[in-house]
């Protein structure tokens, strides 16, 4: 890429040499640092509220299904603002939006804490999806932009690590919270925690030297996104990540109110159940090695397939299965996730179509599909129990084995005309 002037006039050489930030140097550590704590941040204030959905249901008076919107209002407005974030980061450039994106969203959530009445929550939470829609829809592409490429492999999957930690963290931390001062304290701490990251990258994550400034057209990348999926293999693949995405969020926001509902009575224990989530996070190595041995379309599969044996395994009413289930789901979700992302993106790139506008299709599908089955499969437990969310939750990943097994398929016809092999 072509080198830019630093937007704040600083000269170049004192911000990043032509060739980016090296691993070791000082800049690299500090972008680094900066990122794994915004990551850590955003995904922590975006799914805290997660296990603490009974809580939120008994202080709002709202139903158990009526509770899983404060979740997937946030989920379904990030869908939306990822389409407009990027082009507007392209125009202003990458550092600015992440710091605004993490100060905003900080603000929304503390203020969340005191929000009166169950609307003007919602409407809290939505704004703050649209602000935390900012650090994952521009991170990547400034460690593309700005590091040494021998070091974007390291660099992304150090940030990746930082945003896995933080969906843990936000599973994991505020039911301890919530046991000592209702769920508002939570809420009030994370927001605190992602000011503190706000500054932590504000102070640490350097201007780029390496950014050229595009003009705003929202509408060229909107229409860009939707054409992406006139490739039916891009298409297929955004079915997977909406089916995959919905079914685990769908079963983990399901799962505190089965639990602390009768016969398991666990009351603030139920967080004790989101030990399963961090086994994920070592998750995508594996299924790397497998999709390098095997295939990239049989580890997805292989993936699925263990997000569909972990939702049976929560079937049976003991704790002992319904974690392990849990930590099973995580692990396929995750080999899943972590493949089908990364396919969508190549895919577009042999094709030679737009590799932003593939990834944006690809992560409007995926949390689309959080706010739409994390819904459904909430209200599904109120009138069905927990046979009706095992039985929703295995159709739609049935739906993503078929729609994962269609890409593959299609994914080596013209990869075999061209004499290519795609499906690695």
């Amino acid at each position: 890429m072509t080198a830019a002037p630093e937007l704040s006039g600083s000269p170049r050489s004192a911000v990043a040499p032509l060739e980016g930030h090296r691993p070791g140097s000082r800049a690299y550590r500090r972008t680094l640092l900066g990122l794994m704590a915004g990551g850590l941040a955003n995904f922590s204030l975006l799914y805290y509220v997660q296990p603490l959905l009974p809580q939120v249901a008994a202080h709002y008076d709202v139903s158990a299904g009526a509770s899983a919107q404060v979740l997937s209002v946030t989920t379904a407005a990030m869908a939306v603002a990822l389409l407009a974030v990027g082009p507007v980061a392209d125009r202003f450039g990458r550092v600015e939006v992440m710091r605004w994106s993490l100060l905003a969203s900080g603000v929304l959530g503390l203020a969340s804490a005191f929000a009166p009445t169950w609307g003007s929550l919602l409407v809290l939470r939505g704004l703050a999806g649209v602000a935390l829609a900012g650090l994952p829809a521009v991170a990547l592409a400034y460690l593309r932009e700005e590091m040494h490429p021998g070091a974007h492999a390291r660099a992304n999957a150090a940030y990746i690590a930082g945003t896995a930690v933080g969906g843990a963290v936000g599973r994991l931390v505020p039911g301890p919270l919530a046991a000592i001062g209702g769920w508002p304290l939570a809420t009030e701490v994370l927001g605190v925690t992602t000011l503190l990251a706000a500054g932590a990258l504000w102070v640490l994550v350097p201007r780029p030297a390496r950014f050229t400034p595009r003009p705003l057209r929202l509408a060229s990348v909107v229409t860009g996104t939707a054409s992406a999926l006139r490739d039916p293999v891009v298409a297929l693949l955004c079915a997977v990540g909406f089916a995959s995405m919905g079914t685990f969020v769908g079963v983990y926001n399901a799962v505190a109110f089965r639990l602390e509902a009768p016969p398991f009575s666990l009351g603030s224990a139920v967080t004790l159940v989101y030990l399963a989530y961090p086994v994920g996070i070592v998750t995508p190595s594996v299924a790397q090695l497998l999709a390098r041995r095997r295939g990239r379309g049989t580890a997805v599969v292989v993936g699925l397939l263990l997000l569909a044996a972990g939702v049976a395994l929560t079937a049976p009413p003991s704790v002992t299965t319904v974690v392990l289930g849990l930590g099973v789901l995580t692990v396929g979700f995750f080999c899943a996730h972590s493949l089908v992302s990364g396919w969508a993106v190549d895919r577009a790139h042999r094709q030679g179509r737009g590799t932003a506008q593939a990834s944006s299709a690809y992560l409007f599908a995926y949390y689309v599909g959080s706010a739409v089955m994390g819904a459904v499969t909430t209200h599904v437990w109120e009138g069905a129990g927990w046979g009706g969310v095992v039985a929703v939750s295995t159709a739609t990943t049935a739906g993503a084995v078929a729609a994962a097994a269609g890409a593959a398929r299609l994914d080596r016809r013209p990869a075999a005309q061209r004499g290519l092999v795609a499906d690695r």
